[in-house]
């Protein structure tokens, strides 16, 4: 029995918070931050693309965010935009929730997408704040506001890194009190967040954004992980995922620490060329970025390679979902399988 389908929770589920339903599906679990295949000419491959969102769903998790900052959705021409949405839908299989990344410089091209996203079928949508300016709170919560109006269920995306600003606990309250938002892709690295948010918005669901502290903040509560390093490495995430949700940190700890060389990477800059090297090394296609992303250079690449082949040491645990049951071929425990 496939639970996400029946409405029985999971075993390594069971005790922790609900998350909020969209469309019908609960929005919790590992959402995978895509990577988005290139042919040779830079233009986007949606066959390999769909192909990649049916072997993540194979291999045990529960949706993709299409068009976020791995997705490298900046360098997109709006038509190629709406097409990875539409063949992200297209490819899941029932219960695996397609959460398109909405962000734009302004409200109004933030809420076309959104309504995009909604006529293709999405359950909801993840949004940045304004991104092209530091915004100020008022000018946030009516970005959000706008983008909220289309009417599916909205993520925050909290990355003051990039964006320069932050959707601080006491922003995500106001933007909770207001109906605008039902979750928050936390990525200021700031584990405290967890516990302040939990405190100050208890409706609001948390989902682990920087993929080095996905540990801290399942065990601080979190329902969902929005995660780069699966798109190389699917089954090794789905089971920390799983054991750090179910409290079990004798299982989790080994996991997270042969990861961890991998999971650093997502903070910084070149995260994307490394995550399609990743893709590369475990036997996937990851193929080349669009500019201005460059290729790494030779001391980079070496390390990632290192990183994935310490990832790949330890014994992959049984999956608890076989895929089999989705009507997919159970994946083979092999790099491929992640």
């Amino acid at each position: 029995m496939d639970t996400r389908d029946s409405g029985v929770p999971p075993r390594y589920l069971v005790g922790r918070p609900r998350g909020h339903y969209c469309a019908g599906m609960e929005l919790r679990g590992l959402l995978v931050a895509t990577a988005l295949p290139y042919r040779e000419d830079l233009s986007v491959d949606l066959d390999r693309y769909a192909e990649h969102v049916r072997w993540l769903a194979d291999n045990g998790c529960d949706g993709v965010v299409p068009n976020g900052s791995l997705g490298e959705y900046q360098v997109l021409e709006p038509a190629e935009r709406a097409a990875v949405v539409e063949t992200a839908v297209a490819a899941a299989p029932p219960g695996f929730a397609v959460v398109p990344g909405v962000s734009a410089y302004g409200a109004r091209e933030a809420a076309r997408w959104a309504q995009q996203a909604a006529e293709a079928g999405c359950p909801a949508v993840m949004l940045l704040p304004p991104n092209g300016y530091r915004a100020d709170r008022d000018a946030v919560v009516a970005h959000f506001r706008a983008v909220a109006a289309v009417g599916l269920p909205v993520m925050a995306y909290n990355n003051p890194i990039d964006t320069k600003v932050d959707l601080t606990p006491a922003l995500l309250e106001r933007l909770y009190g207001e109906g605008l938002i039902v979750a928050v892709k936390e990525f200021s690295g700031d584990v405290r967040r967890a516990y302040e948010i939990a405190e100050r918005v208890p409706g609001l669901d948390l989902f682990a954004g920087s993929d080095d502290v996905v540990l801290e903040m399942a065990l601080a509560g979190a329902v969902g992980w929005v995660a780069g390093v699966p798109n190389a490495l699917p089954r090794r995430s789905v089971a920390l995922w799983r054991a750090a949700c179910a409290g079990d940190v004798a299982t989790a700890l080994p996991l997270y620490r042969a990861l961890h060389p991998l999971l650093r990477w997502d903070s910084r800059t070149e995260f994307v060329q490394v995550f399609k090297l990743a893709m590369e090394e475990v036997g996937r296609y990851g193929g080349p970025c669009r500019p201005p992303r460059a290729p790494l250079d030779p001391a980079a690449e070496a390390a990632v390679r290192e990183a994935v082949a310490r990832a790949l040491s330890p014994r992959i645990l049984p999956h608890p979902t076989p895929p089999a049951q989705r009507g997919g071929a159970p994946a083979a425990v092999s790099a491929a399988g992640g």
